[in-house]
């Protein structure tokens, strides 16, 4: 059975493992680092899988908009049916210090909403893939969320930097245990793939930190939404997501969104 985004999933796929390649040329290796902003480096293996992304998505497909972490963002995209949606690297700052738990992102946004979600752990040749109504797999093994049912039973995946800040721990006293882990992208893949009940951050994301894993989120029958249960609008002109993410199975994202609801009244 024919699925509608089969070709842009086979090629997105095929762009990812190139990437990969580019980025594994310079990990743990010698290249260039910037700061972007505070906390937020670039390296060359960023500025060369872009690079090499761009070629890959849009010869195929050069009607489609472009929004990457990397590249100069033209307003044109906005008016697209169609937008590639990347993140070169997701997990910049794991790359430079050697932890294999960053990721070549890509997403395929149709209006507002991806239809195609790729993310590709170059380190550990593993390949999340999926596209809208064909499921979400990892290299080739159908995924799903988590089958936890009670919060206190429930395992959060959170990022090591708001660990370290104190904003999880908050939840302590609710959950059974945190698993800190690198990337944004990552986490959302690992959230799919039921390692980890649910994702949970305070902080504001970028379009291209959380496009592909939202798809593959929802097509291994999980949820994501901001943390007020707002859906996440994609190919917008402000591009970032200010209120945080909530994302994987659905009955733990439920009752994490009431939780966060009543630990915010409670600080008021």
């Amino acid at each position: 059975m024919s699925h509608p985004f089969q070709k842009e999933l086979q090629v997105a796929q095929e762009a990812a493992k190139q990437a990969g390649k580019v980025v594994m040329q310079y990990y743990e290796g010698d290249y260039h680092v910037e700061q972007k902003s505070r906390n937020n480096p670039v390296t060359t293996a960023d500025f060369e899988s872009d690079r090499v992304l761009k070629e890959a998505l849009r010869t195929p497909f050069p009607d489609y908009g472009w929004l990457s972490e990397e590249s100069r963002d033209n307003p044109e995209r906005l008016a697209k049916e169609f937008v590639w949606v990347v993140d070169p690297i997701d997990g910049t700052k794991e790359f430079i210090t050697g932890i294999p738990e960053f990721v070549i992102s890509i997403g395929l946004v149709k209006g507002t909403r991806p239809v195609v979600g790729v993310l590709y752990n170059p380190v550990k040749g593993e390949m999340y893939a999926g596209s809208q109504g064909a499921g979400a797999f990892l290299d080739g093994r159908r995924l799903s969320v988590s089958k936890t049912q009670e919060l206190r039973k429930a395992t959060l995946l959170v990022s090591r930097t708001e660990t370290r800040n104190g904003h999880v721990a908050k939840f302590t006293d609710y959950i059974k245990a945190f698993k800190p882990t690198g990337s944004v992208a990552y986490k959302l893949g690992l959230a799919a793939a039921g390692n980890g009940d649910v994702f949970v951050s305070v902080y504001s994301k970028n379009e291209w930190d959380i496009c592909a894993g939202d798809l593959l989120v929802h097509e291994a029958g999980g949820i994501m939404s901001d943390i007020y249960g707002n859906e996440i609008r994609y190919n917008q002109q402000d591009t970032k997501i200010h209120d945080g993410i909530i994302a994987g199975n659905e009955a733990i994202a439920h009752q994490m969104l009431e939780l966060t609801e009543q630990l915010d009244s409670q600080e008021k």
